[in-house]
């Protein structure tokens, strides 16, 4: 099995050094998929880069959730979905984070719009009906949301895929919201 090394700020390559610095001021630690995620530079401040665009969207901070952990779910993700659930503790309604870990209907009509939405655009591979994109848009969604879930699904594929073929440890932090793919 291919190993891949868990950087440090030191061991890390130069350009992603600094990268990891500021992961540290702004967490208190580098996350292990950020560690992972260093040994390609540019993978690194990719991910980065995407995440602060992604927050430029319109979306709630729930609304980023449910596109982020629908996808990490799909993907298999259980190191995204642990933390996504720690992350999410601070702004998302607890019923949504357990509809979300468990893989339920979302009470609110217009999120469990985005969910299944969500979920049609990972299954097909970017290639939803034109029902369900009208299905989508009849629930109070427009064509910016359309287009700003395939940025987020984006997201989750840097990091789920990541956490997927370097086996990224799940940080002590994130250990308390532990999920595991049935």
């Amino acid at each position: 099995m291919t190993r891949f090394q868990t950087h440090t700020i030191e061991t890390a390559p130069e350009e992603s050094r600094a990268l990891l610095s500021n992961a540290k001021a702004n967490y208190g630690f580098v996350p292990n998929l950020f560690a992972n995620m260093a040994e390609s530079p540019a993978l690194l401040e990719g991910y980065l880069t995407l995440t602060q665009i992604f927050n430029k969207t319109n979306l709630s901070e729930t609304e980023k959730q449910i596109i982020m952990m629908t996808a990490n779910r799909l993907n298999r993700c259980d190191y995204c979905m642990a933390a996504h659930t720690t992350i999410a503790k601070a702004a998302v309604p607890a019923e949504v984070i357990a509809a979300l870990r468990d893989n339920t209907p979302i009470a609110n009509a217009k999120l469990e719009a985005l969910r299944q939405f969500t979920i049609q655009v990972v299954e097909n591979r970017g290639w939803p009906t034109q029902q369900e994109i009208a299905k989508f848009i009849s629930a109070g969604y427009g064509q910016q949301t359309v287009l700003d879930v395939i940025l987020g699904i984006s997201l989750k594929i840097l990091s789920n895929y990541t956490t997927s073929m370097a086996d990224t440890k799940l940080d002590d932090v994130f250990k308390a919201d532990l999920w595991q793919a049935a």
